[in-house]
């Protein structure tokens, strides 16, 4: 006999146990040589090894389907566990489950929307850095934190690093009001933005307060080692050359490094290049990088913004 510990990383317990774990009782009749005690995220199996892999995968199961119809009913749960349960999950199928990333809250199904976006799904898997550069509203940030959350449900890596340079249209950071977490929310809150839509909002501010997932500006990476972490730095045209190179250079053992950023907003003062554009020029073509250009045909935003940008090309051009 022996004993696991399995945890919900992705959805809230009462959606599997049920009210007065209701639910719970209905799985416990399907695995009667196993003994199982739910205590919040925390579920102890303790059996022969063949049975406790059989519940896990019929665990899986059960949280995929909430995933995908934001519902686990008693019906649904009796299905899954009967001889029926993988025949389910099968009709049930996305037809474009390959460009699936993960399921977030709500049943919400996140996916590569575009071409270029499942160019990135892809280059993630084959390479450890990758740069996704393009204009505003191709999905760029969205896609990198959903596969660097995605890592995180997998196991892949142990944590998820956030980090953008603090430099808005002039403004300056000392003169905001607040504490220094109170004067950087506002420069990370489209990070925040993406996290809220795939992670229960319970289990993301426990990731944050135990450093699982840290959000933090690009002048707090000097100095690190990042290992065993999957990395993003956002709004990677207002970094420096020498911001750019420190940054790149924190890379540890089983890292994943995305970084993205668009050139036409680059917020630097005129005397200072971007660090992006250099590190795109530099690292073209180097083994176990790749880069992504997206474009206005990647614009998932409201359909005026892809005709803004297009207006703002055009009178770029014509100067």
């Amino acid at each position: 006999m022996i004993e696991k510990i399995i945890t919900l990383d992705s959805v809230e317990p009462v959606e599997i146990y049920g009210v007065n774990d209701v639910k719970l009782n209905v799985i416990k009749k399907y695995f009667p040589k196993l003994k199982i005690i739910a205590r919040g995220y925390s579920i102890k199996v303790m059996g022969e090894e063949n049975e406790i892999q059989h519940f896990e995968k019929k665990l899986n199961m059960m949280v995929d389907y909430y995933h995908r119809h934001g519902l686990l009913t008693d019906t649904v749960i009796e299905r899954l566990l009967g001889q029926t349960g993988d025949n389910l999950i099968k009709e049930k199928e996305d037809a474009n489950g390959s460009d699936i990333i993960l399921f977030g809250n709500n049943g919400l199904v996140i996916k590569a929307r575009t071409e270029n976006q499942r160019k990135m799904l892809h280059a993630i898997n084959k390479h450890d850095m990758l740069f996704a550069v393009g204009p505003a509203g191709t999905g760029k940030t969205y896609t990198a934190v959903a596969l660097a959350v995605k890592a995180l449900k997998n196991k892949e890596v142990k944590r998820i690093i956030l980090t953008r340079p603090a430099v808005e249209a002039g403004e300056n950071l000392g003169f905001l009001p607040g504490d220094l977490k109170e004067k950087l929310d506002p420069y990370m809150q489209p990070l925040y933005d993406a996290l809220y839509d795939m992670l229960p909002l319970d289990k993301l501010n426990q990731y944050i307060e135990a450093k699982i997932i840290q959000i933090a500006p690009l002048a707090f990476m000097r100095g690190r080692t990042l290992d065993n972490a999957f990395v993003i730095l956002d709004e990677a045209q207002n970094t420096t050359e020498s911001q750019m190179k420190m940054f790149l250079t924190r890379m540890g053992a089983n890292a994943k490094f995305i970084i993205t950023g668009d050139m036409s907003q680059v917020d630097l003062p005129r005397n200072q290049s971007s660090g992006l554009a250099q590190a795109v020029r530099l690292l073209k073509k180097t083994e176990g990088i790749d880069i992504i250009e997206l474009n206005n045909t990647d614009v998932i935003r409201h359909r005026l913004v892809k005709t803004i940008i297009d207006k703002y090309e055009t009178d770029t051009i014509k100067k």
